[in-house]
């Protein structure tokens, strides 16, 4: 399995724009933070484009990246797949990248589809602002209540937040920590006594 690690997401959109022998292709890069989102994007982006031949479309989200991508009836791996690998090249996720073109008269070939695609991507992404994004997961701790200032002190943003805490016998913590960080905190909270009861599914 692929692991985790840091990555750059869009700050805002931007569009690009390329012309092809007749046809003409518009790229727009989104943030989106989840699938929901990423699908609600694509749904704005093909009511703009309503009158477009084709809206050919990639996403990323998160680290490992989750990906998909669509040739939206253009020839099998000419331009969603062109399309991913720019987003990829550019180390980009937490984002969803659209091309509507419209055709011109003149067929390009599956090459020249391919660099159109990619092309209109790589001029919307010169336009974008992004940021590096630091992947976390999600520890739960079980922590006696002499020990709770301890824990305190030990868990420092940014490398480490209290998410949520209960008490009942004893009190539940749980955090938030930077994935490259995850065994420096393990290791802290073990100098104090405190071991790791849990990394919640999905965290």
């Amino acid at each position: 399995m692929t692991a985790a690690r840091d990555y750059r997401a869009p700050i805002g959109e931007a569009r690009g724009e390329l012309n092809e022998k007749g046809s003409r292709f518009v790229a727009l890069l989104r943030p989106a933070s989840d699938e929901a989102e990423a699908t609600a994007i694509l749904g704005e982006l093909g009511r703009t484009y309503r009158d477009a031949t084709h809206l050919c479309w990639a996403w990323r989200l998160g680290s490992p990246a989750r990906e998909r991508s669509s040739d939206a009836g253009e020839p099998h791996g000419t331009a969603g797949l062109p399309v991913l690998q720019v987003l990829r090249g550019a180390d980009l996720s937490d984002a969803v990248a659209g091309v509507a073109r419209w055709f011109g008269g003149v067929k390009l070939g599956k090459g020249g589809l391919a660099r159109a695609y990619s092309g209109a991507v790589r001029a919307a992404l010169a336009e974008l602002r992004s940021e590096v994004r630091r992947p976390t997961v999600r520890l739960e701790l079980e922590v006696p209540f002499d020990r709770v200032g301890a824990v305190r002190r030990t868990l420092r943003p940014p490398a480490a937040a209290i998410e949520a805490e209960s008490y009942g016998e004893t009190a539940r913590f749980v955090v938030r920590v930077e994935w490259r960080r995850e065994a420096e905190v393990r290791e802290a909270l073990a100098a104090v006594g405190i071991e790791v009861v849990d990394r919640p599914a999905g965290a």
